[in-house]
């Protein structure tokens, strides 16, 4: 099924005031749309394929290691945030494509020892940092993403 197709679907499946594909993606440098994906879709795999910064996220450490537990790092993070975003968001009849790409690209602007180099970097940095900001207007800039997904990466945590 091509993109005009599942826009459609989603126009017909989607709950009422979710985002829609269609109308959707407007991007810094315009684009043609492609005929395969979605606007949301091309973000996704672009998060996935084409961004150091979530490679890098598997280096960087979730929590602290117990010597007898899992290792956990920001990229297994990245991964379980993306499925269980995408559940809740076909459950409640939302944009999975949209939820998802917001899922995997929520921690890529992280620094060091998580949400402690938000404190520790905000006093000497001109508006603080937040590292939710700075994953969308910074590390992810080059991809080129949709206004939805980078609001949603900009705007997901709860502080």
């Amino acid at each position: 099924m091509g993109r005009e197709a599942r826009e459609d679907a989603e126009q017909a499946w989607l709950a009422d005031g979710a985002t829609l594909s269609h109308g959707a993606g407007h991007r810094s440098i315009e684009e043609e749309p492609d005929s395969d994906r979605t606007c949301f879709e091309r973000d996704r795999d672009r998060i996935l394929h084409e961004a150091t910064a979530f490679r890098r996220l598997s280096g960087k450490t979730q929590v602290f290691i117990f010597p007898e537990d899992h290792q956990r790092t920001r990229l297994t993070h990245a991964l379980e945030v993306a499925q269980v975003a995408t559940s809740i968001a076909r459950a409640c009849r939302l944009n999975v494509a949209l939820t998802e790409a917001i899922a995997l690209g929520h921690d890529c602007g992280h620094g060091p020892f998580g949400h402690a180099s938000e404190d520790a970097f905000g006093p000497y940095l001109e508006g603080g940092y937040d590292h939710a900001v700075w994953g969308a207007d910074v590390v992810l800039a080059p991809l080129n993403l949709c206004i939805e997904t980078l609001d949603g990466i900009r705007n997901h945590s709860w502080s």
